[in-house]
């Protein structure tokens, strides 16, 4: 019988034979992706070795804490101290960092305090290089050339030594960074090719466990085993573990060693080393995972004669694929929230859920590219549910972080729910009320009073809170009516209103309240405050997805909007403003850096002004992504920042992400094309494109001229054609 993997990897090359057929000129996208761009400056991702929403994130570790290491790496460092298995893509929080390899051998052995006195190399970037599923690098004190590649669950290594009789290749499960510190590990030599253990931890993520099972192509003479710091035979268990495997080696001799992970146990890591890499030819692996990639790039294929544009589209796409991540074994087994080992029935269990970050763009992008694996991670939220009685806030490694704000695996779920996502939908609205009911979180007092107010809680986030939780309630309330369920759509979409609380008619902003149902004094909407979750007033005014027309209204019509809009672009921070490290990427006060602004570009289309809105994604597009490792102007927060460049590339944006609807920019390509999962194509033409000519005169859809600022998302899973006729001069209306 065929593995698993190799079946997987057949099916990648059949549908990338069928691509072939359909596009005019095929060309390797995988070498138009740079796994560097955000390693640099705030972006805050990885350049190492993965898979489309694997589980093993195998990358360097620079070794040293900090925020511009959250990743394990940064570009402007000189120093890597080993190659970890797990890692986040773009976010704030440092943890992971799981079962650190590093070779080494007599040729160096300084230690320093900065890397906890680890084993370190200095290296160049001129040494140095990754695509999709690949890295490597000259650790050059050590003459040591190493390579990792991926597959789902296993990370492969390479190395190539110089000779020496003192080469070794040092486990470290101690080893720890940032947030993460570990609480109980264990190493287990079974022969001299294989080891075995785990790594138990917590940080951000409290409660997490790695099982792992490592083999090496060539038998390792000797080992010393560490229980803290103390030598001991056979196996160890302790918080602080480690292994040092001696080898004599050739010139140039190669060592492949593989790790197999699972989340339950060993067994599971077992088996994730016989199904997914069964042998020791590095080539093979490298080659699958480049596969693998260029199959799902090539489901967007864009034409341009910008190089640079190609590369930053592609390796968004790339980065858009880097979250969720599995979480589920070859026995279907995982580490589920409720602390015990639960079973994935029928579909594969994903975790890493930003969804505060990716409800906005990334997770309706997969709707359109990914909708079989979508089910699976609409049912990984009904699990979580299931296990601990609520939707995740932001989950990871089986484990509730209760990061940022609002419970947005609802707009996920809805917006699924409401695309043809396969999922049990009264299990899925039971979720959905339950955790919009909860108690916890401040949604007691939300429900009793209708917003949240002001307290003297470090973060307290009451109107992000209270604009984050209306449009939650908007969602359920569309669940509800579409189940029938008429009281509970009443309850909802009166509470979905709830808005209008914190809007202050004389400012004109969102304000903060206090419990008797005054504003605040001294507001001055650029501050940054405890009230204004990573934002400020200016920012999180717009926060009405579900109600613009609402807002408009509120506001005092179009015209006002449109003034507020328009200062929202142009109000330029002081010099001696103090902006905290989340604003960036400001055009005005638009912060492209954070989510809540992501959206607000696309609102000229509310008042027919869309020209205003093409103007404005144009500028975002050209300013804030760049081919270079401080390519991104804030964390790309785990496919959203990514997301945000792919749709908007291409001519259109979710605004609303639970419904249904895109609304139009200002396409960047020539032509692009959407392979969808049904067999379908839906293509986007941009005629007499340019850099300058930016706005929309016409569109056409399957030749038929339409005159609204939005495209749905059934025309576009249905296959066809969008033709955007561009011009430099704005059709005004």
């Amino acid at each position: 019988m065929l593995k698993k993997s190799f079946i997987l990897v057949l099916i990648s090359l059949l549908f990338f034979d069928c691509t072939k057929d359909k596009n005019e000129s095929i060309e390797k996208l995988t070498h138009y992706v740079n796994p560097f761009i955000g390693t640099d400056g705030p972006g805050n991702t990885y350049p190492g070795a993965t898979v489309p929403f694997g589980m093993v994130q195998l990358s360097p570790d620079i070794g040293i804490p900090g925020w511009d290491r959250i990743a394990g790496y940064y570009y402007q460092d000189s120093i890597i101290s080993g190659f970890s298995h797990m890692h986040l893509t773009g976010t704030g929080a440092g943890d992971l960092y799981d079962i650190l390899v590093m070779p080494t051998n007599s040729r160096f052995s300084k230690r320093i305090k900065e890397n906890n006195f680890k084993p370190f190399s200095r290296f160049s970037h001129e040494k140095e290089e990754a695509s999709p599923g690949y890295y490597s690098v000259n650790l050059l004190d050590y003459g040591i050339k190493a390579e990792v590649t991926a597959t789902e669950r296993t990370g492969i290594h390479k190395y190539t030594f110089p000779q020496d009789s003192v080469s070794q290749i040092h486990i470290d499960l101690g080893y720890a960074l940032n947030w993460d510190a570990p609480t109980d590990t264990y190493i287990k030599v079974i022969n001299n090719t294989t080891i075995t253990g785990y790594r138990k931890s917590t940080g951000w993520a409290k409660d997490q466990r790695v099982y792992f099972q490592m083999e090496f192509s060539k038998p390792f003479k000797s080992y010393q085993l560490y229980q803290n710091d103390t030598l001991v035979k056979h196996s160890t268990k302790a918080k602080n573990t480690k292994i040092i495997l001696n080898y004599n080696t050739r010139e140039n001799e190669v060592i492949v060693l593989k790790t197999g992970l699972s989340t339950a146990n060993n067994e599971g890591a077992t088996l994730s080393l016989k199904n997914e890499a069964p042998h020791f030819n590095f080539e093979t692996y490298k080659k699958q995972a480049d596969s693998i990639w260029e199959n799902q790039l090539q489901k967007i294929y864009v034409e341009t004669k910008n190089e640079t544009q190609k590369h930053i589209f592609y390796t968004m796409l790339y980065q858009s694929m880097l979250a969720p991540t599995l979480l589920s074994d070859y026995n279907n087994n995982y580490k589920g929230a409720n602390d015990t080992i639960m079973k994935a029935q029928g579909y594969q269990r994903y975790d890493t859920f930003s969804l505060w970050d990716t409800y906005r763009a990334a997770h309706p992008l997969y709707t359109i590219m990914h909708p079989k694996r979508v089910s699976d991670m609409i049912q990984s939220l009904l699990a979580h549910y299931n296990e601990t009685g609520l939707l995740p806030v932001w989950s990871m490694q089986g484990n509730e972080t209760n990061m940022m704000i609002g419970y947005h695996a609802i707009p996920v779920i809805v917006d699924a729910y409401f695309k043809g996502i396969n999922f049990d939908a009264q299990l899925a609205f039971q979720a959905c009320k339950a955790s919009a009911m909860d108690e916890a979180r401040q949604i007691d007092i939300y429900k009793k009073l209708g917003f949240i107010p002001v307290d003297e809680a470090h973060e307290n986030w009451s109107v992000s809170k209270t604009l984050e939780y209306a449009y939650g309630d908007w969602c359920v309330a569309q669940f509800a009516k579409a189940l029938n369920k008429v009281e509970d759509y009443e309850y909802f979409i009166k509470r979905s209103e709830n808005w209008k609380n914190v809007y202050d008619a004389k400012s004109s902003f969102m304000r903060p309240k206090l419990e008797d149902g005054t504003f605040i004094k001294d507001f001055i909407p650029k501050d940054y405050s405890a009230y204004f979750c990573e934002s400020n007033a200016w920012q999180y005014f717009w926060s009405v997805q579900h109600d613009v027309n609402g807002l408009i209204k509120a506001v005092g019509g179009k015209e006002r909007f449109e003034q507020k809009l328009d200062s929202m672009f142009t109000l330029n921070p002081l010099p001696t403003d103090k902006l905290p490290i989340f604003s960036t990427g400001m055009i005005g006060q638009y912060a492209h850096g954070n989510e809540p602004s992501h959206h607000v570009g696309y609102l000229y289309n509310y008042i027919d002004k869309p020209w205003k809105t093409q103007n404005r994604v144009r500028q975002i597009l050209k300013t804030q992504y760049k081919n270079e490792p401080n390519g991104h102007c804030g964390n790309e927060d785990c496919g959203q920042m990514s997301s945000w460049y792919i749709f908007s590339s291409l001519g259109f944006y979710p605004v609303n992400p639970a419904e249904g609807l895109y609304q139009f920019g200002s396409p960047i390509f020539d032509k692009a094309t959407i392979n969808l999962e049904n067999g379908k194509q839906f293509k986007v033409e941009a005629i007499n494109n340019s850099k300058t000519n930016k706005y929309i005169t016409s569109i056409m859809l399957n030749g038929q001229a339409i005159d609204r600022h939005y495209i749905t998302h059934e025309e576009i899973i249905n296959g066809g054609t969008l033709v955007f006729t561009m011009s430099n001069t704005p059709l005004k209306f």
